[in-house]
C-alpha cells in the first residue's frame, strides 16, 4: 500500500508540474497575442491618421488648383495680347521674355491640370493607354525639362514591355522622388527601371549627402525631413502612401559610394489594361 501511495503522490506531483508548465505556455502565448493585437491596432490607427492627413491635403490641393486655374488662364491671355502689341513687337528681347513667361504659365496650368486629374476631378479625360517604357520615358523627359542643369540618366532593363494605363498619381510620385534626388545631387541623377517577374522596380540614385538615420527610420511619416524647412518632409510621406495605395512599396537607403537610393516597387497588375479599360481608352 505504501508503494502504491508513493506512486500516487509522484503522479500527482507530475500532473501539477505539467499543468503549471502548460499554464506558463498558454499565458505567455496569450500575452504575445495581445501584444501583436495591440501593435496591429496601433498600426491601423496610425494608418488611419495618415490617410486622413492625405485626404485633407488632397482637398487643400484640389481647392488651390481650382482657384489657380482662372488667374493662370488670365495671365496666358494677357501675355498673348502683349506679344501682339506694336510697342513690344519691335523689341525682340522683350518678346523672348514674354515667350518664356508664357511657357512657365502654361507649365503651371499643366501642373494644376495634373493635380485635378489625380484627384479625379478632370472632366472629359479618357484613360491614356501606353506602355511601361513609353510611360517612364515621358516622366523622364518631363523631369529633364524641369531640371535642365541636371543630368538625369535613364537605365532601362525591361526585357518585355507591357501595355498599361498611365496613372497620374504614379507619375507625380516618380517626379517627387526624382526632384528630391536632383535637389540633393544637382550634377547627376541615375534612374534605373528593372522588371522582376510581375514587379516593376524603379531605383533613383543620387550623389548627395544621403539620408540621416532618423529619416530612414521614420520613412513614410509626415514632416520627416533633413532640409529644416517648415512643412517639409511631405514629399516622401505622399510617395509612401500613394505607393501603398497602389499595392507597392518604398525603400530608402544610403549608398556605400556616397549618396542615396530610393526604390519604388510596384506590381504591374496594378497598372495592367483590363478589357473594359482598353475599350474606354
Amino acid at each position: 500500500m505504501e508503494e502504491l501511495f508513493r506512486l500516487h503522490v509522484q503522479g500527482m506531483v507530475a500532473c501539477f508540474a505539467l499543468n503549471a508548465a502548460l499554464l506558463v505556455v498558454f499565458v505567455a502565448r496569450i500575452g504575445r497575442n495581445l501584444k501583436q493585437r495591440d501593435a496591429r491596432l496601433a498600426a491601423l490607427r496610425q494608418r488611419e491618421a495618415e490617410e486622413d492627413h492625405i485626404v485633407r491635403m488632397g482637398l487643400l490641393a484640389s481647392g488651390a488648383a481650382h482657384e489657380l486655374g482662372t488667374p493662370l488662364a488670365t495671365l496666358d491671355v494677357i501675355l498673348s495680347d502683349w506679344r501682339r502689341m506694336p510697342s513690344f513687337a519691335k523689341e525682340p528681347e522683350i518678346l523672348d521674355e514674354i515667350a518664356d513667361m508664357q511657357a512657365e504659365v502654361r507649365r503651371c496650368k499643366s501642373i494644376v491640370s495634373g493635380i485635378l486629374l489625380s484627384a479625379g476631378e478632370a472632366r472629359g479625360e479618357a484613360p491614356e493607354a501606353t506602355t511601361v517604357r513609353a510611360f517612364l520615358a515621358e516622366v523622364l523627359d518631363d523631369r529633364r525639362s524641369a531640371h535642365p542643369g541636371t543630368l538625369i540618366e535613364f537605365v532601362e532593363r525591361i526585357e518585355e514591355d507591357v501595355p498599361i494605363l498611365a496613372d497620374p498619381a504614379l507619375k507625380q510620385v516618380i517626379a517627387v522622388v526624382i526632384d528630391n534626388a536632383a535637389e540633393a545631387s544637382p550634377e547627376k541623377v541615375t534612374v534605373t527601371a528593372v522588371r522582376e517577374d510581375d514587379l516593376l522596380a524603379l531605383r533613383v540614385l543620387d550623389r548627395g549627402p544621403g539620408f540621416s538615420s532618423q529619416v530612414i527610420a521614420n520613412l513614410g511619416k509626415p514632416y520627416n525631413s533633413t532640409k529644416g524647412k517648415p512643412g517639409g518632409g511631405l514629399g516622401l510621406f505622399l510617395v509612401v502612401n500613394v505607393m501603398r495605395k497602389l499595392g507597392g512599396a518604398v525603400a530608402a537607403a544610403n549608398r556605400e559610394a556616397g549618396g542615396a537610393i530610393v526604390t519604388l516597387t510596384l506590381p504591374l497588375a496594378t497598372l495592367a489594361i483590363e478589357p473594359e479599360d482598353a475599350d474606354a481608352a
